[in-house]
């Protein structure tokens, strides 16, 4: 399933969200003039290798110097292909403008970083052993889709599966589309146990959206207005601050 986009319009101008882009392109079109061996070096010491943390000797053997915890930021920021990285960025622009709308840039900014940091811990819980390096904001954009899941369940997803060469498009409730994305992920990690789950990190993609869903009240700027809708009329959207009575 690929989101085209939702039908919560936003309020405020994201400027988190479009400087988390820029960046991530900037990085990305970086990246494209590093030969395959850098890009290959630039992951293992940019990107997060959860062996490197887990074994310190192992690393120190392995070539790894001591520290490298900027990893831990910078992963976020990293992408493996053309469609790792328009994947990720085109999910984050749908989703993540109306988490902003809730939070203000300075606070959607933190909460984007926290999930990204929460998810990749997941990760390295269930593949403490894996030298295979973790790149990429799957992770953190993960936390926004668990905001949204809590947020404006009632919203449509206008939603593209492939079937074969026929691209069938419709639309999804939000707690219906995303539901089927977090039980993806969840059967995903299961079989993927023992192994580096050929080379996607589902239990990151897990830990973020829980972390996500956790973190939104936490993180909800009082006062600041949002769209929403409602059950009972979902062709009426209203914009109403959080410490309205009926929010």
């Amino acid at each position: 399933m690929f989101p085209l986009r939702d039908t919560i319009p936003r309020v405020h101008t994201p400027w988190a969200v479009w400087c988390i882009l820029a960046a991530n392109l900037a990085v990305f079109l970086w990246q494209q003039t590093l030969t395959p061996g850098e890009t290959l070096r630039l992951f293992h010491f940019m990107g997060v290798v959860p062996a490197r943390f887990a074994h310190p000797d192992w690393a120190l053997t392995s070539g790894y110097p001591p520290g490298g915890v900027i990893a831990f930021a910078a992963h976020m920021f990293l992408h493996g292909g053309w469609g790792h990285f328009l994947v990720n960025m085109w999910t984050l622009w749908i989703f993540g403008d109306n988490i902003e709308d809730v939070m203000g840039p300075v606070r959607f900014t933190i909460f984007y970083l926290t999930c990204g940091l929460a998810a990749l811990l997941t990760h390295m819980v269930f593949s403490a052993s894996s030298t295979v390096p973790v790149v990429g904001a799957s992770g953190a954009i993960a936390g926004v889709l668990g905001a949204y899941f809590l947020l404006y369940p009632h919203a449509r997803v206008t939603t593209l599966v492939p079937l074969l060469f026929i691209p069938l498009i419709f639309d999804l409730p939000a707690v219906v589309y995303l539901g089927i994305w977090f039980v993806t992920q969840l059967l995903s990690g299961l079989t993927s146990l023992g192994s580096d789950g050929a080379g996607i990190a589902w239990w990151a993609h897990l830990g973020g959206f829980v972390a996500g869903f956790v973190l939104l009240p936490l993180f909800r700027q009082k006062g600041r207005c949002y769209y929403c809708r409602f059950p009972e009329g979902r062709g009426r959207g209203v914009i109403r601050a959080p410490h309205d009575p009926e929010a």
